[in-house]
C-alpha cells in the first residue's frame, strides 16, 4: 500500500509517541484539527489532550515552552505552523535553544524537535510558503534536517525525536502527497549522511526536501538527451556531508545546487565554496546555482515562474556542460 511523506511523518510521531511516554507534541491546531497538512492526525485520538495538545497562536511561547520541558527531562516536538510562522520564535530558537546545551557545558540538553512545513508549490501566500533554512543552518547549536522522500520522512523523524540535540525539522510541504511503496517502520540512512539518489557521469545536481523530485525529473529529462545525471539528497544541511559532496563531484567534474530559497546566502552559496576549497582541481566547470530569486515570495498565481522548475535546471545542465 502506497504510503504518502505526510503518513510517514504521522506514523514516525505516532510510534515515537508510543515508544517514549516523555515524548509531547503540541503547536496550533496540532490536536483535534490533526494540524493543516494533518500530520498530527490521530495523536490526541490516542494520547490525549496532555500529551498531543493546542497551544494560543504565540510561537515565542510554543518555543519557550518547550525548551522549558526539555530541561525538566521532556522530548517535546514543537510545531511551527508554517515555515513563515517560525519568525516570532527566532530569539528563543537562536538565543535559548541553540545555545543552552553549551552555555551549561553540556549538563543541559534540550532534546527538542521544531517541525516547520516550508517550501512552496501550494499555492499559498508568502508566509506559507518559505524557505528559511539558511537562518537555521547558520545557527551554531542546531541539526538541520530535511527529507526528501517518504521513507525519510519517518526515519529522519524518529531519528530527530531520539536525539539529545535540538533539530530543526523542515518538512516540504509540497511533498507532503509524494508517494512510496515502502513498508513503515523503517530505518534509512543516518541523517548526518547525504544519499545518491540517481547514479550518473556527466554532472551533479545537489539537492534537498522539495528539490529531489524535481532534480529526478530534471535527470530523467536529461538522459532524453543523451546525458547521465547523478542526483545528490543532501539530507542533512547542519551538519553538511561534505565528504560524500566532494566523492560526486570526483566522478563527475561538475555540479549544479539547486534549491527554492533565495540565491544570495543560501544553502548553495555554502556548497559552492567547500566544493571549490576542498576539490578544486576536480572541477571541470564553476559550481552553478538553481534558486529562487532575491525577491519577496511571489503571489501564488506568479510562484511557477519563480520556482526552480525542469527547464531552468537543464539550462544550467547545457551552461555546465559548455565549459
Amino acid at each position: 500500500m502506497a504510503t504518502t511523506m505526510g503518513q510517514a511523518i504521522n506514523a514516525a510521531l505516532m510510534d515515537a509517541m508510543e515508544a517514549d511516554p516523555k515524548v509531547l507534541m503540541f503547536g496550533e491546531d496540532v490536536g483535534q484539527l490533526g494540524g493543516v497538512f494533518r500530520v498530527t492526525d490521530g495523536l490526541q485520538a490516542k494520547f490525549g489532550d496532555k500529551r498531543c495538545f493546542d497551544t494560543p497562536l504565540a510561537e515565542s511561547g510554543i518555543m519557550g515552552t518547550a525548551i522549558g520541558l526539555a530541561m525538566y527531562g521532556w522530548r517535546p516536538i514543537a510545531e511551527m505552523q508554517f515555515d513563515g510562522f517560525s519568525y516570532p520564535a527566532f530569539e528563543q530558537i537562536v538565543s535559548h535553544l541553540a545555545k543552552m546545551p553549551n552555555r551549561s557545558r553540556g549538563t543541559v540538553k534540550l532534546p527538542v524537535t521544531v517541525r516547520i512545513p516550508y517550501g512552496g508549490g501550494i499555492g499559498a501566500v508568502e508566509h506559507h510558503s518559505e524557505s528559511p533554512e539558511a537562518y537555521w543552518a547558520h545557527t551554531a547549536g542546531l541539526k538541520v534536517m530535511t527529507p526528501g522522500t517518504p521513507e525519510d520522512g519517518y526515519s529522519m523523524m524518529r531519528e530527530a525525536i531520539r536525539s539529545d540535540d535540538p533539530v530543526i525539522f523542515l518538512e516540504p510541504k509540497r511533498r507532503y502527497w509524494m508517494k512510496s511503496d515502502a513498508d513503515l517502520p523503517i530505518e534509512t540512512e543516518p541523517a548526518h549522511k547525504a544519499v545518491v539518489r540517481r547514479e550518473g557521469t556527466d554532472v551533479t545536481l545537489i539537492a534537498y526536501g522539495p528539490m529531489v523530485r524535481t532534480a529526478m525529473e530534471t535527470a530523467e529529462a536529461a538522459e532524453d538527451e543523451g546525458i547521465s545525471v547523478e542526483v545528490l539528497d543532501l539530507r542533512s544541511l547542519s551538519p553538511l556531508d561534505t565528504p560524500t559532496m566532494i566523492e560526486c563531484l570526483k566522478r563527475t567534474g561538475r555540479a549544479i545546487v539547486i534549491h527554492e530559497a533565495a540565491m544570495t546566502l543560501g544553502m548553495g552559496a555554502e556548497v559552492a565554496t567547500r566544493l571549490q576549497e576542498r576539490a578544486f582541481y576536480h572541477l571541470e566547470a564553476p559550481v552553478l546555482r538553481v534558486t529562487g530569486f532575491d525577491t519577496p515570495y511571489p503571489p501564488a498565481k506568479l510562484e511557477e515562474f519563480w520556482l526552480p522548475d525542469v527547464d531552468r535546471i537543464l539550462d544550467a545542465i547545457e551552461r555546465s556542460l559548455s565549459y
